[in-house]
């Protein structure tokens, strides 16, 4: 559906406030066939969003100043990033060029995936109950993007060294701005393909979000996912083709009761049935399981052998 601004400027407004333009928002949105899930999941959420980036507002405005009146001026600019949300199928994160994780305001922009993983909700409950309470002083995350999971994991123990890793330029580029963002002083941004440039580092807790989404699932996704590099999406025909790589590295990079936390969404079944001899623990959420697993060092050396066949396969 394109909609210009003629569209817009149809709709009959008298003494228009911001609830009016959050509403109004809300409804275009929600008729004009987007997809929704870059850090929001629902039209209505999204035209708050937009409209308070607009008007210059905090993210967390209160209510009591819904019924405030726009400027002309004002009114135009909330349309102008209504028209190229539904026009563009732009992000809503890309637009205003921010995304909350964790509770932390994140610089967003096309060099990285928009931050989304529930793996936020493992950060802020610091990665309990599984660690146990085992002493942690290094983490890896791995695939690091924006930085999002580096520099959340980095402000909420601060007392951590985490490494943030990326083989994409950009992507580091990013990461390295949102950590000057949020002073993560205890953040090192290093640049690796997976583990390759990683010799010799040994780390307590491995977190990872690395691409997992299938060559078919990717070809098919919605407009919105355009505009997101590929590279942080595609991942071979099960979407497993970096996980099964992480699996196999990772113990020669994991302390002896180290963790290995690695997301790989939809590919959970294909894992699965691919290695059904390895005890992986599988994440519940508030909203369910996502698509996460936790697996201990001692689990992944047994079964080596195997998963070594099934990585090395892919090349």
């Amino acid at each position: 559906m394109t909609v210009d601004r003629a569209d817009f400027g149809s709709a009959q407004f008298e003494q228009i406030s911001i609830i009016d333009l959050i509403r109004f928002g809300g409804s275009r949105l929600g008729e004009s066939g987007l997809a929704f899930g870059h850090s929001y999941d629902n039209a209505l959420d999204e035209a708050t969003q937009l409209v308070l980036h607009a008007l210059s507002m905090p993210h967390d405005l209160s209510p009591v100043y819904g019924a405030s009146r726009v400027t002309a001026d004002e009114k135009q600019r909330v349309m102008g990033l209504l028209e190229r949300r539904i026009n563009e199928r732009i992000p809503a994160a890309y637009l205003t060029g921010e995304a909350w994780f964790a509770g932390l305001s994140f610089k967003s922009d096309p060099r990285a995936l928009v931050p989304r993983s529930p793996i936020a909700e493992l950060i802020e409950a610091g990665f309990e109950p599984w660690l146990g309470g085992r002493e942690v002083s290094r983490v890896l995350d791995l695939c690091t993007g924006s930085g999002c999971i580096a520099i959340a994991t980095a402000h909420y123990h601060p007392h951590w060294q985490v490494d943030g890793v990326d083989i994409d330029d950009d992507a580091l580029a990013l990461a390295a701005e949102n950590q000057q963002r949020l002073l993560a002083d205890n953040v090192r941004l290093r640049k690796s393909d997976l583990f390759n440039d990683l010799q010799g580092e040994v780390y307590d807790l491995i977190v990872t979000n690395p691409p997992y989404v299938t060559h078919d699932e990717t070809d098919a996704l919605p407009a919105e996912y355009a505009h997101e590099p590929e590279l942080g999406l595609r991942a071979g025909e099960d979407g497993l083709d970096l996980a099964l790589k992480i699996l196999r590295d990772a113990p020669e990079h994991l302390s002896t009761d180290g963790l290995l936390i690695c997301e790989v969404g939809e590919a959970e079944r294909a894992l699965v049935e691919l290695l059904p001899e390895l005890p992986l623990a599988w994440v519940e959420f508030k909203v369910g399981q996502m698509g996460i697993f936790v697996a201990e060092r001692a689990d992944l050396v047994a079964h080596h052998a195997r998963i070594k066949d099934l990585a090395d396969a892919r090349g």
